[in-house]
This record gives structure tokens, sequence and C-alpha cells, in this order.
């Protein structure tokens, strides 16, 4: 059907399910800090602000965390299930970072959650608040130990190859391959971007709608500095990643910049928009700026960049998915750059809460970092095909003997559960964000926090429109 194979069915199932589970652990990443940095402002400043902010994002973290690790298991049994020749092969080098992650980052999250979600009135503030940096802590020691995994397949070292299996040799140089500090820079800081336009977009949508209080303007200034601030140094970290991708990866490279040929000495020309022909072996409605190409990609105006026609047809990354895909990744990330600068040049004017342009793109650029991070995923995985370990072994020996209809089978069975579990989840979590904060949680008792008596925090309970905590609905009642 279409033209497809087994093997494509496992790659797009593949695909499919990380494309679900990447969302969650980016906004696990970025909420699990923000909340850390709201409930140390709290315990600076005892402004209750941020403890209202804190119990209002808690609930939101709390569910994300927990789609996370659900949609996360299903890509370790796929490993088994659909990539068995995979896992046979260099099983002994990603099995054993798998499970550092777990020993070290999961089990670090499993132990300081239940404290940071239902101690708030059980133990001290600083027990507290050390649980929850604990918890962000964890998010980035799991963020570690997964790009270390993910950058040894596309810079593989530090092993041997006996008897047809990988052998690591030298776990420091299989960690720190040469990939690995910058891919993970690049993913923690697009963690980051990420969730504060999905705070800074939830609190445009308020803002919007007339809803404007203290906690909900803190939202929009604290993810205003944040992207002024972190989106050009992620930029900046892009940039140092394309040289180490140029530099051990070129095919990559000619096939995200859709660039087939040099001619002469000629300095590589920057292609911004057209259409790589695979077959013809061209970029059709190509739109170039001279010289560009080598500027940005060599940092020089001579040299040139290796062209897709230097490499056999069959190790040729598909040039046109990649070519679209990254140039979706940055073209979002100037608009970044520039929702950042427009909210500075507001803020100096008094009109950032009270712009209503602004406020709009504020609230349409809320997805846009975990499209960002998808669009990214696809030009780093579908880049380094027809690699699964990059220069070591091809995705087409990599799979399970499974049949075309095996694979067609499970794959309309993943995207059926994942639309309804998932899609039930994201409309859950997007409930929460359209309640918006409380601004009277600590009502009860002049301080609250952890330590008073006050009611619990229930991070899965969405609190009523009227803001009484004497009417809340139960969780079962909610759920």
């Amino acid at each position: 059907m279409f033209g497809l194979e087994a093997l494509d069915l496992a790659r797009i199932q593949f695909a499919f399910t990380i494309s679900f589970h990447i969302l969650f652990p980016a906004i696990t990443i970025g909420l699990a800090s923000y909340l850390a940095v709201l409930e140390g402002l709290w315990l600076k400043t005892h402004n209750d602000t941020y403890r209202d902010l804190y119990h209002f994002w808690s609930k939101i973290f709390a569910v994300n965390f927990g789609m996370g690790v659900v949609s996360g298991l299903v890509m370790a049994y796929q490993f088994g299930t659909n990539w068995s020749r995979f896992s046979d092969f260099a099983g002994s080098v990603t099995g054993p970072l798998l499970t550092y992650e777990v020993l070290t980052a999961f089990f670090l999250e499993a132990g300081f959650l239940g404290v940071m979600l239902f101690g708030w009135n059980k133990v001290g503030r600083n027990l507290h608040f050390f649980a929850t940096v604990m918890v962000a802590i964890g998010t980035l020691i799991s963020t570690f130990w997964i790009l270390a995994s993910n950058s040894w397949m596309q810079t593989p070292q530090g092993y041997e190859i006996v008897n047809g299996q990988v052998i690591p040799v030298d776990w420091l140089a299989v960690i720190f391959n040469p990939s690995f500090p910058y891919r993970l820079m690049h993913m923690a800081t697009a963690a980051f971007v990420a969730t504060a336009f999905f705070v800074g977009s939830s609190a445009a949508w308020h803002l919007l709608r007339g809803k404007d209080n203290p906690a909900i303007r803190t939202m929009l200034s604290m993810a205003m500095w944040m992207a002024l601030i972190v989106a050009p140094i992620q930029a900046v970290i892009g940039d140092f990643h394309g040289l180490n991708t140029l530099e051990h990866q070129p095919a990559k490279i000619a096939a995200i910049e859709g660039h087939w040929e040099n001619h002469g000495d000629e300095p590589t020309p920057l292609i911004l928009f057209g259409w790589p022909d695979m077959k013809e072996e061209r970029t059709k409605f190509a739109v170039e700026i001279p010289y560009l190409g080598s500027l940005i990609l060599t940092h020089s105006l001579d040299k040139q960049v290796p062209a897709l026609k230097e490499f056999p047809p069959e190790d040729r990354p598909n040039s046109t998915i990649v070519f679209w895909s990254f140039r979706i990744m940055v073209g979002l990330g100037f608009l970044m750059i520039f929702t950042g600068l427009w909210s500075l040049w507001l803020r100096k004017r008094d009109k950032l809460y009270t712009s209503r342009p602004f406020l709009y793109l504020a609230l349409w650029m809320g997805p846009s970092g975990l499209i960002a991070i998808l669009a990214g995923w696809f030009t780093t995985e579908i880049g380094r095909q027809p690699w699964v370990v990059y220069g070591l072994m091809r995705t087409a020996d990599a799979s399970s003997n499974h049949s075309f209809m095996q694979m067609s089978i499970t794959l309309i069975m993943f995207v059926v559960v994942y639309f309804a579990l998932f899609g039930a989840g994201l409309g859950y979590m997007m409930r929460l964000v359209r309640k918006g904060p409380k601004i009277d949680e600590g009502k009860e008792t002049n301080e609250g926090g952890p330590g008073q008596k006050r009611t619990p925090a229930r991070p899965l309970s969405a609190a009523d429109d009227n803001g009484d905590d004497d009417h809340r609905p139960s969780l079962t009642k909610e759920i």
C-alpha cells in the first residue's frame, strides 16, 4: 500500500510514538525548573503571587509528567519488538545508558515527586523546596542520559565490534561522544524556550479575555524575559551544533541545505527555499543567496560545503524532508527572537500587558517551541539515514523480521490508542490552563505554604471557576 514496506511502517510507527513522547519531556523539563524558580522566589520575597503560580503550574506539571512516563515506556519496548537486530548489535551500549537514566534520574524524580506534589502542608518549607529542586535536577539528568545514547548513535566512538556486536571499551568516550555536548545543550535549551512560550501563551490567553491580575502578568513577564534571553542563546548553540554536524555528518548538512554539487572553487550559496528532488538530483525553484552558505556553515567566504553528489545515492538522507523540517525550525526560532525583542520594546513603554497585537502573537506562539522541537528532531533523525548507528549499521539491517500486515495492524492500534489516551490527557491539561491561577489559594491562613495548616494542593484536581477552595470538585468527579 502506497509503496510502503514493513520497514517503512516500523519507521513510521517509531516516528509517531516518539513525536508524541518528546512533547511531554520537553514541557516537563521546562516546568520543573520553572516551579523551582517560582518556589525559590516565594521563599525569598514572600510574594504570594509566586506561590499561587506554583500551585497552578504544579497541577499541569503532574498531568504532563504522567503522560511522559507512560509514552516513554512504549519507546523502550519498541527497541525489543520492532528493532531487535539493532538491540542485538548495539544493546551493550544503549542498554546501560538507558539503565543509568532509570537508576539516576527516574529514581530521583520518583523519590521526591510525591513530596513536591502532595507535601505542601506536610513538610517544612526548605524541605519542600529541596524536593522541587531535586525533581528539576532529575529531569535534566534524564535528558543527559537520553541524549548520550542518541548522540552515540549519531557519532559513535569508544567501542569495538566483536562477533558482530558493539562492545564498549571506553565509557567516557561513549558518553561524551563528539556530538553529545552540542545536542544536550540544544535540547535542554529548546525545552526551556518551548516552556516559556507555553506559559506566555496561557498568560496572553487570559489577558485577551480580560483576566488581568498580578499572577497572569507575572506569567507573561517571566516567559518573555526567558524568550528574550534564551532564544538568541539557542541560535548560537545551533550554530555550533551545525559546525559539529558538518564535521561528523557532512551528508546530513548537504541534505539540509539541498546542495547537490559544487562548481569549481565557487563558494556555496545558501538556498533559502526550493524543492529538493531526490530522483532528478537537483533542487527545483531554488532561491539562492551567493556566498551565504559558506559563510554560515564554514564561517568563511571561500570554503565549500560538501555536496550530495559527493556521496553514493544509497548513503544520502532524504533531502526533501530535512530541507523543510530544518527551515521550519529555524523560521520559528527567528519568530521567537522577534517576540522576545518586541516584548522588551513594549515593556519599556509600559504596554506589555495591554498591546493586543502582541498578545495575539504570544498566544499563537504557544506551540511554536514544541513544533520547533519536532522539526529539529525530524531533521536530526531523518538526516542520519540510511544509518541507525551512523557508519556502522543501516536502518534496513536493524529492524525485526515482521510482516507488512503485522506492522500495519500495530501502527493502526498505536494511532487509535494514542489519540484517544493522550488526546484526553492533553484536553484535561488545557482545561487546567484555561482555569488560570487562583490568586486566593492561601486565604485560609495568613501565610500558608509548607509546614503551615492549609488545604492540601491537589495537582490532578481542576479548581472550579468561582475560586472557592471549599467548593472544589473532587478528583473522581473531575476525571
